[in-house]
């Protein structure tokens, strides 16, 4: 296991849910902390929490702009002296199906959590070789098995897997590792909201075979992130049963694999779309002011 003292780490979504506990935990081991995010008040938040230290850095920045994250690594490493660890954590999700769904948000989700971790990771990467670092990006158990109702998150979370895959396949001949992260429903903002605001959803994630309708707390999906930034380990699953579907991902996409969802989708989806035209928007509520503001 490697020493995270001292460690220059780089966190993209680091003012809330899974990226802001990551941070308090590494911080507690004494690493040097670089957050990134597009919410200025919530990094104040995370600054008061901290301490606002000399091992602190925030930058808010946006992961669609390669610019803003160029300037966010480069800050970084004139602060600190390079970077050791990059976490690209930055996610979103939408409402809705293919049919139904706002394009301009399947476009966003798209954009933050694929692209978003390109530019992530190709701002990032000279420091990184530099000092022959560790990346985790986030993917998700999506990549293995698809939800009704979240095409552009599951494409995304599909296209993480594939762009850790090739990046530690180029790197790993410069002494840098690749990690990619695969959970289940964690207990975010992003799964409350969405539960909130569509009960079709909260019934469909009800209806899901155990162990898949089960959410885990935040703070142990940041521990397993920890453990895996220290062991710099290829791929990181919370909780462990997750690991299990990515060697049944063949059999998921089948009549057969398919079969204990598509009754209920069946059901619930025009329910789904419904409730996403009532609300008048694609996304949380939170999001949506992000995106205006």
């Amino acid at each position: 296991m490697t020493s995270l003292q001292g460690k220059v780490v780089f966190i993209t979504g680091g003012a809330r849910g899974i990226g802001a506990e990551v941070a308090r935990r590494l911080h507690n081991k004494g690493a040097k902390l670089v957050l990134t995010d597009v919410d200025k008040s919530e990094l104040a938040v995370m600054t008061a929490e901290l301490g606002g230290d000399e091992r602190l850095l925030t930058v808010v920045a946006d992961v669609r702009d390669l610019s803003a994250m160029q300037a966010a690594a480069d800050q970084a490493v004139e602060r600190f002296g390079g970077i050791d660890v990059v976490l690209a954590n930055a996610g979103i999700s939408s409402y809705g199906s293919v049919r139904q769904i706002d394009p301009e948000a399947f476009r966003r989700v798209l954009d933050v959590n694929l692209l978003g971790n390109f530019h992530t990771v190709r701002a990032t990467l000279p420091a990184l070789i530099d000092r022959r670092g560790y990346v985790l990006i986030v993917s998700s158990l999506a990549a293995f098995a698809a939800a009704p109702g979240m095409a552009p998150y599951d494409v995304s979370k599909a296209g993480n897997e594939h762009l850790a895959n090739a990046l530690r396949l180029e790197v790993a001949h410069l002494g840098v590792r690749v990690g990619s992260a695969h959970m289940s429903w964690i207990d975010t903002a992003l799964v409350r909201d969405t539960k909130s605001d569509l009960p079709a959803f909260a019934e469909l994630l009800a209806s899901l075979p155990w162990p898949l309708h089960k959410t885990t707390p935040v703070n142990k999906c940041a521990a397993a992130f920890v453990k895996g930034i220290e062991g710099r380990q290829d791929r990181v699953y919370c909780p462990g049963w997750v690991r299990l579907f990515r060697w049944l991902k063949p059999v998921l996409s089948t009549r057969v694999g398919e079969r204990p969802i598509r009754k209920a989708a069946a059901e619930l989806m025009p329910r789904m779309d419904a409730e996403v035209a009532a609300l008048g928007r694609s996304s949380s509520a939170y999001n949506e002011a992000l995106e205006k503001h």
